[in-house]
């Protein structure tokens, strides 16, 4: 009986690490912004066909204390939700709340607002800062703002950064170990200018790097993965900043617009939906594919071009270069031909993108045009043919 109960508080010390998603899964998806009805249309009709993370769907609270619109917010029902509002006499009777529930006649102070009220807990360590990640390790996995600001200026290739330096990515970089992290290239923050990262973080809108960022994300054994799915709205630089970033989701006169589906399985109305993207989408998979595998045959160029494995369950190959690739390379992966999933898909026993042919020792011949839409390929046990 004692055993039993050192195992189970063991095993309660450790639970807050499981990300809790259904059996072979392991990555999830932001979906910013969305609806509750079409987070729970998307849940059935593509995440969990496409090996997306999740039994269920979780509401995490990201609280600000009386936050409610201001009185010139007007009234009617131009809400998130459509429900009916008055911000003059303070009637939110959807939430709901009346002006018997604000105590703003209670706590007064000098100015008559919140006096220096910012974030009550520090949450983004870039390093160097007196309050560190680890300090929140005992709550579960931490959020890890470096991986993507550091991926982002390697892809980007800024400061004489290469790819070739990503041989040790993760705990070699000065991450946090991998058990504790959660990672991702780009957040709803961070994507506008926001938070952590700078001008480095890669997003949607630069579209070739970004999935280069993302698949190298998805295929690397380093954290738990989140991929963004964002909306997009109409940019405005003045003097290198986006003075329009503060812009909300498509919306008419204030009520959040549906996620509309087009025929070629992307979204309308304005929904960026990068985890529709065939390559992001065959990168959660592939990932799926390797789940528990090792890192293995590492190969650079001394440059942009790397490559690697996941034991003999997959393989990927980038080319970030400003010349072609094409050398043949050990890829751990059993004898036969496979389908790339960065370049097309695997249906009805034939490949719509490049096929690679592995021979009986484990080589293949990979060439991939610094030209390309998408400079790097990915093969995996479930794509063989």
């Amino acid at each position: 009986m004692k055993f039993f109960l050192l195992l189970s508080a063991l095993g309660l010390c450790w639970a807050q690490y499981s990300p809790n998603t259904q059996q072979g899964r392991t990555s999830m998806v932001h979906l910013f912004e969305w609806r509750w009805v079409d987070i729970a249309q998307e849940c059935e009709r593509y995440l969990a066909p496409n090996g997306f993370g999740g039994v269920q769907v979780r509401i995490y609270v990201d609280a600000v204390i009386n936050h409610m619109c201001g009185e010139g917010g007007g009234a009617g029902t131009s809400s998130t939700c459509g429900s009916y509002y008055n911000a003059q006499n303070r009637e939110f009777p959807a939430v709901p709340y009346s002006a018997w529930d604000f105590n703003d006649g209670k706590c007064k102070t000098s100015s008559g607002g919140i006096e220096s009220y910012n974030d009550a807990a520090q949450v983004i360590d870039l390093g160097g800062e007196a309050i560190t990640s680890s300090e929140y390790f005992g709550n579960g996995r931490v959020t890890e703002f470096k991986y993507g600001a550091k991926l982002g200026t390697v892809i980007r290739r800024w400061n004489g950064e290469k790819m070739a330096y990503l041989k040790n990515w993760g705990e070699g970089w000065g991450f946090m170990p991998s058990d504790r992290a959660l990672v991702f290239v780009d957040n709803h923050d961070n994507q506008r200018g926001h938070g952590a990262g700078g001008s480095s973080i890669l997003t949607f809108w630069d579209a070739r790097l970004y999935k280069m960022a993302v698949g190298f994300m998805l295929a690397h054994p380093y954290g738990f993965t989140r991929v963004m799915s964002s909306y997009r709205w109409q940019r405005n630089f003045v003097n290198g900043q986006d003075a329009n970033d503060w812009i909300g989701p498509p919306n008419n006169n204030g009520v959040i617009k549906e996620v509309t589906i087009n025929p070629d399985t992307t979204c309308g109305n304005d929904w960026v939906c990068e985890h529709r993207w065939r390559q992001i989408r065959n990168m959660v998979i592939f990932r799926n594919v390797v789940d528990g595998q090792s890192f293995t045959n590492w190969w650079d160029n001394g440059s942009n071009q790397v490559a690697f494995g996941r034991g003999n369950r997959g393989f990927i190959v980038f080319n970030n270069d400003d010349w072609s690739l094409s050398t043949t390379l050990q890829t751990g992966l059993p004898g036969g031909t496979y389908c790339d999933v960065i370049s097309g898909d695997k249906a009805n026993g034939d490949c719509t993108g490049i096929k690679v042919y592995v021979s009986s020792d484990g080589n293949a011949h990979f060439s991939i045009s610094n030209y390309a839409e998408d400079p790097f390929i990915a093969i995996h046990a479930d794509s063989k043919l």
